[in-house]
């Protein structure tokens, strides 16, 4: 009989299985969904957002001044900057650490949730393993495709250091998450992040 890592009748948020030392395929299996690592094409906007320069200046600027030992940092000046010009393009509306409980092991609060007609793009932030940080996006995809109504098939998250982001994407038809083997350094990468995080929400 295989042993069930996670208690049927035990209570969980999203952190918590950030705090798991289980593989996230195995943690994924118990809620019915399948994991895969691959070299995943994401969509991309067709044209650069506009004045992203001033964006890439600020941050030069302002990283070799900041002290991103801990997460609210990371999220403050990192990640912030960038969702609210992804927000003034997409006119998207975000909302941050927003609730969410769909059953006592599906519950917490995402982050960012961002929501562009039926375009939907969560963001988890962590500001130390990676790894771990998207087995906790991941179950709170999960989490998201059993309580949104939308007609999306497919789901997208994304779990950032801040200057580091990973991309999840989930299929609901499939039932599995997908972990692009891609990572998106910031300010580096930033003008290829910022168009795939545009494209997710207006595609």
């Amino acid at each position: 009989m295989k042993r069930q890592i996670i208690p049927q009748d035990a209570s969980y948020t999203f952190s918590d299985y950030f705090k798991l030392n289980f593989y996230t395929k195995d943690i994924l299996a118990h809620f019915g969904y399948s994991f895969q690592m691959q070299n995943y094409v994401l969509p991309r906007a067709p044209s650069e957002p506009g004045q992203l320069g001033n964006l890439r200046t600020r941050l030069e600027e302002s990283l070799p001044y900041l002290n991103l030992t801990n997460e609210t940092a990371r999220r403050e000046f990192l990640i912030a900057p960038v969702l609210l010009k992804v927000v003034r393009h997409t006119h998207a509306e975000i909302k941050v650490e927003y609730p969410l409980q769909v059953t006592q092991q599906l519950k917490g609060t995402l982050d960012y949730f961002l929501q562009a007609k039926n375009n939907l793009l969560i963001i988890e932030a962590k500001n130390a393993d990676l790894q771990r940080g998207f087995t906790q996006l991941a179950v709170e995809l999960i989490a998201l495709d059993k309580w949104i109504e939308s007609d999306a098939k497919l789901l997208y998250g994304a779990v950032s250091q801040g200057n580091v982001w990973q991309f999840g994407i989930l299929d609901r038809q499939k039932q599995s998450v997908t972990q692009d083997f891609n990572l998106y350094s910031v300010p580096t990468n930033l003008e290829d992040l910022l168009s795939i995080l545009i494209a997710i929400l207006t595609e």
